[in-house]
């Protein structure tokens, strides 16, 4: 299917690695242009060499993301370079562990700062942009929100934080055209998720129960079916589709238990 991305121009936050490195290949081989921020300089060019070996465009830039004056300095690069933005992906985050017990007040700030403060200071410096091109925010958050996981409270916050900003942008930015939806994943292996299971007691036999749980097909999501969805919600495919909350986890977070 031709999504319609060809020359546009897309920012991605933490894409290069995991479900950020399958949305940034795929909005290339739309055809789209991307733009790759993240703090590690040499995953960010790998990346960019992987797309433009495949015949795609892309760019990165290395920041660190919880600071407001490198969220804007992403917005300028991208401008300077490009001229505009069509969409823009907030993806970056970690799931960091700072809990109620485990944690501290500062610890919790610093988890919100990471995972959430980035989201609303890039869509606020990337708005005059979508509005000259009417374009789009994909926000990618976690079924945590929802489902709770325990001792993760910045992290769970942060993504109960996306949420509710997925349907108030939708609901400001109705005037502009500019469509804002959110992809909630489960399960999905990354390297993130790898680091994750293998501090736990017995990692083999916790992944095998998780994925056990699973209601289709017991397995994991890919990343590429999490881009799938993401980019298909940044395409005129979808337009008539925003405010939308959409879970992308073979029924994990909302099916019967009784199914598993």
């Amino acid at each position: 299917m031709n999504l319609g991305l060809n020359n546009k121009v897309f920012i991605v936050t933490g894409g290069a690695k995991g479900i950020g490195a399958a949305i940034s290949s795929g909005i290339a081989a739309e055809g789209g242009i991307v733009v790759i921020a993240g703090r590690d300089k040499n995953d960010n060019q790998a990346m960019v060499d992987q797309i433009i070996k495949a015949g795609g465009r892309s760019a990165s830039l290395k920041v660190e993301l919880a600071d407001p004056v490198a969220c804007k300095e992403v917005i300028e690069f991208t401008i300077d370079k490009y001229s505009k933005i069509d969409g823009l992906v907030n993806n970056a985050g970690v799931n960091d562990g700072v809990g109620l017990e485990n944690g501290s007040p500062e610890k919790f700030l610093g988890s919100i700062q990471k995972n959430l403060s980035h989201y609303y200071n890039l869509a606020h410096y990337a708005l005059p942009h979508l509005k000259s091109t009417k374009g789009s925010i994909v926000n990618v958050g976690s079924k945590v929100s929802v489902t709770g996981q325990g001792n993760t409270s910045g992290y769970a916050a942060s993504k109960g934080g996306i949420n509710a900003l997925t349907r108030e942008w939708a609901v400001e930015l109705l005037p502009f055209s500019i469509r804002v939806n959110a992809v909630l994943p489960a399960e999905v292996w990354t390297p993130l998720y790898e680091n994750w299971i293998n501090t736990l007691p017995n990692p083999k036999e916790k992944l095998e129960q998780i994925v056990s749980k699973i209601p289709l097909e017991k397995r994991m999501t890919t990343s590429e079916e999490i881009a799938a969805m993401v980019i298909f919600l940044l395409s005129e495919k979808s337009s008539h589709t925003t405010g939308q909350i959409i879970f992308v986890d073979g029924g994990y977070t909302h099916l019967d238990r009784s199914l598993t």
